[in-house]
């Protein structure tokens, strides 16, 4: 199931589970593979990367296709892909859906203002493809063979932080996909739709889930573990002065 990844430009994190660093914005998107269902965790700020990501994964899956998608949260680099994959059941934390609507103009704005060409951004936002499945706390996939779990573990770097976990085994480590609530690149972004005094809860509850053991997949950045996590907890509560 894994071979090629790692050529393909994806890191191999245990079997069947993978991160790919897309470029640009280095945004992370992940993949689960299951028995019967595959996985995605986010596509991409544009149509084109969504259907790169289409393309890889069924390379690498021989010829299988993703099934199911969550969205860790209504920010144009993590979500403008979604619609280059047909027939596929969509996870966001709950209000993510009416965020992808109301807002849809908005996100356009965003994605061009950061250089998403023009072009780009309206093609991916006139298509864009909301949520049919929402998490208000914790939501069980089965993959068969392998189950995950959804947590809306935010609010925090949005109102809408949608987190994946994926149980470890007797010989590999728990993994959890953080979304954007956490970053390794850069310091961690705080736009208008942030709710700061929320954050450090939410890095709690990502801990929480995870354990010290657990391997960190944040939504910028290379791979990280609870320490990691932790100090990066502390220092935004310092930055925004919340314990």
């Amino acid at each position: 199931m894994d071979v090629g990844w790692e050529e393909s430009g994806w890191e191999r994190l245990a079997d069947g589970v993978g991160r790919r660093r897309l470029p640009v914005w280095d945004a992370t998107a992940g993949v689960v593979a299951g028995d019967d269902s595959v996985l995605l965790y986010d596509t991409g700020s544009t149509l084109r990367e969504g259907a790169a990501l289409r393309t890889e994964i069924e390379s690498l899956l021989g010829g299988r296709r993703v099934t199911h998608i969550a969205l860790s949260h209504p920010h144009f680099d993590h979500v403008l892909g979604t619609a280059a994959f047909s027939a596929v059941r969509v996870y966001g934390a709950v209000g993510v859906d009416q965020v992808l609507v109301r807002d849809r103009d908005s996100l356009r704005d965003d994605a061009v203002r950061h250089g998403l060409a023009p072009v780009d951004a309206t093609r991916a936002t006139d298509v864009l493809v909301p949520p049919q499945h929402v998490v208000s706390g914790e939501w069980t996939l089965d993959l068969g063979g392998r189950q995950v779990l959804l947590a809306n573990v935010g609010p925090g770097h949005t109102g809408h932080d949608l987190a994946l976990l994926v149980p470890g085994t007797a010989t590999e480590p728990e993994i959890v996909f953080c979304g954007d609530l956490v970053e390794e690149s850069g310091d961690p972004q705080a736009g208008p739709d942030a709710i700061p005094s929320r954050w450090p809860a939410a890095l709690d509850r990502l801990l929480a889930l995870g354990g010290e053991d657990a391997v960190y997949v944040p939504g910028h950045g290379a791979v990280v573990d609870a320490a990691f996590v932790r100090a990066q907890r502390d220092e935004l509560a310092r930055r925004f002065g919340v314990s």
